[in-house]
């Protein structure tokens, strides 16, 4: 054959033909199919770019949010300390003023009477003492129901922090992925 070049294997002439008319070979076309094929359209990859900062700048309102919820939590729980140890003050104050009374109404038995009537006021004061620490043991039992829904509303928030990461992460392996694909 006189257009062949020998050694060249496919450079016959119908490779000279498709070089000549500017037309390109089947190879070529081949080529370009491929390469259309692994490259992204650049709309694609815009709108890919645009949903990762859209997620990124949500992710950034959620660690806010948790953070401030995590502050009413922790304020929540100085309170419950500060309620607790006045409670404990308040319970020893009483448990020894109502222990000097009895005492004293032992040892002073000429004094019955108005010891009597003494005690009476005092257990008036007992019961009113009784119903305040029952109101403060209520009050505090409604703030640790608080904290119980503050924390399961924190593990929700954490779940679906950890969720967002998971397709972050799935989100930039892909891109990853199509930008190697589009690199070979």
């Amino acid at each position: 054959m006189l257009w062949a070049v020998p050694g060249a294997g496919d450079w016959g002439l119908s490779h000279w033909v498709h070089v000549l008319t500017g037309l390109p070979s089947p190879f070529a076309r081949e080529q370009i199919a491929i390469q259309e094929e692994n490259f992204v359209r650049k709309e694609d990859y815009e709108t890919v770019v645009k949903k990762l900062e859209k997620e990124e700048e949500e992710h950034s309102k959620t660690k806010t949010l948790l953070a401030k919820e995590d502050e009413k939590l922790q304020f929540a729980l100085g309170e419950i300390e500060v309620l607790s140890k006045q409670l404990e003050r308040e319970k020893q104050v009483f448990e020894k003023a109502l222990s000097n009374v009895k005492s004293k109404a032992l040892r002073e038995s000429t004094k019955k009477d108005k010891l009597i009537s003494k005690c009476n006021e005092i257990e008036s004061h007992i019961m009113k003492q009784e119903d305040l620490l029952n109101d403060k043991e209520n009050e505090i039992k409604e703030l640790q129901q608080f904290i119980t829904k503050q924390k399961q509303t924190l593990k929700t928030q954490v779940s679906d922090l950890k969720i967002q990461k998971q397709q972050e992460s799935y989100i930039a392996q892909v891109l990853k992925k199509k930008q190697k694909k589009g690199l070979k």
